[in-house]
């Protein structure tokens, strides 16, 4: 079973409350963040905290990550040292610019990984883009790291580096999602899309959304438990998808049942792209909770 990212809500490292919580809610993952939400004099007690919670407290069925600080420097060092000892979270380095970045980041991991005797490999690791130098080197990044499971948008400090600021339309974020969405697809890893911040706009995140569907992405960075019914709604497919995925399976087993080397549906070839797109229609479908999981394999 394929792990979805639909949402990726964002919990702040210095807040217990949210932190005891986060599991209550119905995000696919959950961000703690040790970085920009957390004040400089708080950074220590929030690492603390965020270790605590992946070391005592459960989160059934969630993906666990841990935003840190840049690892150039010694309050990401520390935060590394910390979370990959608790061998329970992806590491979502901020503010990547180069491949140089991830690469850097990974041989640090892998330090501590022998140190404490871990797999080499196993923390797995997530980059967010967020200047228009990192934008450009997506590609690069996307593939400089087996670890890599994932890279994200940021879109506040992006804009900030165009000189520009964030439309309701988000025509000035198009280049930035494209080519984020491009690599990602490239190096066959996700593609996270960047928050919505006026969590009062339903109907604008929504539409945002929407767009974010339609060009691709695997989902969405959330800062409010608010936005997940919203947009794992967008992403909850119709009941005429569904059953189209479906008809495209019952006829690859009808024909591997006949022997048949030709798969076609209502006049149509079956080919490798249609069985991906309809295998990923059964995989939210199952997140929907409208097809059981039986029916999504």
């Amino acid at each position: 079973m394929r792990h979805l990212r639909r949402t990726m809500l964002f919990v702040p490292g210095n807040n217990p409350g949210m932190i005891r919580d986060a599991g209550i809610y119905k995000a696919d993952c959950i961000m703690f963040d040790l970085e920009d939400s957390v004040s400089i004099n708080e950074k220590d007690s929030a690492r603390f905290l965020v270790y605590q919670a992946l070391t005592t407290l459960h989160y059934p069925e969630k993906e666990l990550v841990v935003r840190i600080n840049d690892p150039g420097a010694r309050l990401g060092q520390d935060d590394l040292e910390a979370i990959v000892r608790t061998g329970k979270a992806v590491i979502r380095l901020p503010k990547t610019e180069c491949a140089k970045d991830v690469t850097d980041c990974a041989a640090l991991i892998e330090g501590i990984e022998k140190k404490i005797g871990a797999e080499i490999g196993s923390t797995r690791m997530m980059a967010a883009i967020e200047s228009a130098a990192g934008v450009l080197n997506a590609k690069e990044i996307a593939l400089a790291s087996k670890r890599l499971i994932g890279i994200a948008l940021g879109a506040e400090d992006y804009v900030t580096d165009l000189k520009t600021n964030r439309s309701p339309e988000g025509i000035e974020l198009l280049f930035g999602r494209s080519m984020v969405l491009l690599a990602a697809r490239a190096a066959g890893i996700d593609a996270i899309d960047t928050v919505f911040s006026n969590v009062n706009d339903e109907e604008g995140l929504k539409r945002e959304a929407a767009l974010i569907r339609q060009l691709g992405f695997d989902g969405k960075s959330i800062i409010n438990p608010r936005q997940i019914k919203t947009i794992h709604e967008v992403f909850t497919p119709s009941e005429k998808e569904i059953a189209n995925a479906f008809a495209v399976l019952d006829a690859i087993k009808q024909a591997e049942k006949n022997g048949s080397g030709v798969i076609s549906l209502n006049g149509k070839m079956i080919d490798k792209p249609v069985v991906a797109r309809a295998e990923r229609v059964l995989d939210l479908a199952r997140a929907a909770g409208l097809v059981s999981e039986e029916e999504a394999i």
